[in-house]
């Protein structure tokens, strides 16, 4: 039985209500996290209370709990299931404001919502053959590096690589890479590895983060720098 934390209440998921009335209902008001888990362990927790808390700034929804109290949310809804490896979704909307109004009130009380899915490998097939993508323009807003909860841009672009056959879309900015509808892109050419410069326009992805670190410390070659369309067409990898 799945459970969720609400509101500093555990429930089972499928008896979570939210009031119609929030303003992340009504407007997409709000931020989310999601965190890996493997042998029941959390992935790099720290950099993701740190976007967490990026996220919440820069929409100017205060933080409701303190990071020993996400640290202890987190752990609750490990063991609250059976999976060893586990997805833990985290939001948090700016609150129910009983007028509809596009400016939030003073004072509003953020709404947590917590819960964990079953984290699943993908397919070994799929791993030795990857995934077909097509290019799209990207249509979202100037400020990507928040982990927003309004995400039908990303969901018009997943359908329409769908519909054209392909598995996922690469999101184009001025003739320039951004990212994939749901992660960053990155491209191998010889030994070097690149990947668009972090700004507004792409959120900064905590495994992007590792991964760079790591083939740094492997002595592969980092470059983080525009990546164009021609040499998203001729690199000898795209992951």
């Amino acid at each position: 039985m799945q459970q969720a934390w609400l509101n500093g209440e555990w429930c089972k998921l499928d008896e979570a209500r939210i009031s119609p009335l929030d303003r992340g209902f009504l407007f997409g008001d709000g931020v989310y996290e999601v965190i890996p888990v493997y042998n029941r362990k959390v992935f790099a927790l720290g950099p993701h209370l740190k976007r967490l808390q990026h996220s919440l700034s820069a929409t100017r929804i205060p933080n409701p709990y303190t990071d020993d109290d996400w640290r202890k949310l987190c752990h609750d809804l490990i063991q609250r299931h059976p999976w060893t490896n586990q997805s833990l979704y985290i939001q948090v909307t700016r609150g129910l404001q009983p007028k509809r109004d596009h400016t939030p009130e003073n004072c509003l009380v953020p709404t947590v919502f917590a819960y964990s899915n079953e984290l699943t490998p993908l397919p070994e097939s799929l791993l030795q053959t990857g995934i077909r993508c097509i290019t799209v323009e990207d249509i979202r807003w100037m400020r990507c590096d928040i982990k927003a909860i309004t995400l039908l841009p990303n969901i018009m672009m997943k359908m329409a690589a769908q519909e054209a056959g392909a598995d996922d879309a690469i999101l184009m900015r001025n003739g320039m890479v951004v990212e994939g509808t749901a992660s960053n892109v990155m491209i191998v050419e010889s030994h070097t590895l690149v990947t668009p410069p972090l700004d507004h326009c792409l959120l900064g992805g905590i495994t992007r983060q590792v991964l760079l670190h790591v083939a740094k410390e492997s002595g592969l070659e980092v470059k983080e720098e525009p990546i164009s369309l021609l040499r998203l067409h001729q690199a000898d990898e795209i992951w």
